[in-house]
C-alpha cells in the first residue's frame, strides 16, 4: 500500500527563522499518528503545508504521490486549531454547506453524531459553548470519507469528559484505508489511540516510531518518552 503522506528534505522558513528543517517522512495508510511537540515546535506549519495553506521554502511534500493542491483537497479533511464557522449559521445549515461543497461528505453520519451528542441541529452556532462548537467542527471533518484527516489540537479546548468522546469519535469514524494525524501536546490523553508517533522539536523531526516499538524496545510510555525528550 502506497504512503499517504511523504516529505523529502522539507523546509519552511518565515524570514530567517526555520519553522521546519529537513523533514523526511513516509506515513502509511490505515494508521492513527500523533504529531507531538510543544507549542511552537512546527506541528501546525507541517499540517498547513499538507493542506496547501503554506508553500515549502524548499524540499517536497506529497499527498498520495501528488503535491498539495486542488486534487488533494478532495482527499484531505482538515480540522484547524481555531474555530472557523460563522456564528450566525445554524448547525444544520453548516451541514448542508459541507454536503454541497464536498462530494465525500456523509450528512447522515453527521446527524447521527449530533444526535449521540445531544446537539440540536436547529441551534445557532453563536449559542453553543466553545467546547460544543469544537465538537461540531470535528463532526463535520469526520463525516467526510477522506484518505487523510489532519486534526490540529482537536482536544485542546474541551473538558476531559469531552476528550474521551472526541477520541472515540475519531476511532470509530475513519476507515481502514485512511490515516489520521493528530497534532497535540496533550500526550497522555491521546496515547491510548495512537499507532505511531512523530516528535517535532524546534522544527526538526527528532523521532518517528510505532507506539508498540517505544513500549516494547524502550520500555516506556509515549508520555514518559515525550517528557524525557522535551524535558518537561
Amino acid at each position: 500500500m502506497s504512503a499517504i503522506l511523504e516529505c523529502y528534505n522539507l523546509n519552511k522558513k518565515f524570514g530567517s527563522k526555520h519553522a521546519l528543517k529537513d523533514i523526511n517522512l513516509s506515513l502509511e495508510r490505515g494508521r492513527i499518528i500523533g504529531l507531538l511537540g510543544p507549542n511552537g515546535s512546527g506541528k501546525t506549519t507541517l499540517i498547513k503545508l499538507a493542506n496547501d495553506l503554506l508553500t515549502p521554502s524548499s524540499g517536497e511534500i506529497l499527498i498520495d504521490g501528488k503535491k498539495p493542491g486542488i486534487e488533494t483537497k478532495k482527499q484531505v479533511a482538515y480540522l484547524p486549531e481555531k474555530t472557523y464557522l460563522n456564528n450566525w449559521m445554524k448547525v444544520y445549515q453548516v451541514i448542508e454547506f459541507f454536503d454541497d461543497f464536498y462530494e465525500n461528505f456523509k450528512s447522515e453520519k453527521a446527524y447521527d453524531m449530533l444526535k449521540r451528542l445531544s446537539i440540536d441541529p436547529k441551534e445557532r452556532l453563536k449559542n453553543l459553548s466553545k467546547g460544543t462548537k469544537e465538537k461540531v467542527q470535528l463532526i463535520l471533518v469526520m463525516s467526510r470519507d477522506a484518505d487523510l484527516y489532519l486534526l490540529d489540537e482537536p482536544i485542546g479546548g474541551v473538558d476531559p469528559a469531552a476528550r474521551d468522546y472526541i477520541l472515540d469519535t475519531i476511532i470509530s469514524n475513519y476507515s481502514s484505508h485512511a490515516t489520521v494525524i493528530i497534532s497535540t501536546h496533550l500526550i497522555s490523553d491521546v496515547e491510548k489511540i495512537l499507532d505511531d508517533v512523530i516528535f517535532i522539536k524546534e522544527g526538526q523531526n527528532v523521532l518517528s516510531s510505532s507506539v508498540d516499538k517505544i513500549r516494547d524496545e524502550m520500555g516506556k510510555s509515549v508520555d514518559s518518552l515525550f517528557r524525557e525528550v522535551f524535558k518537561c
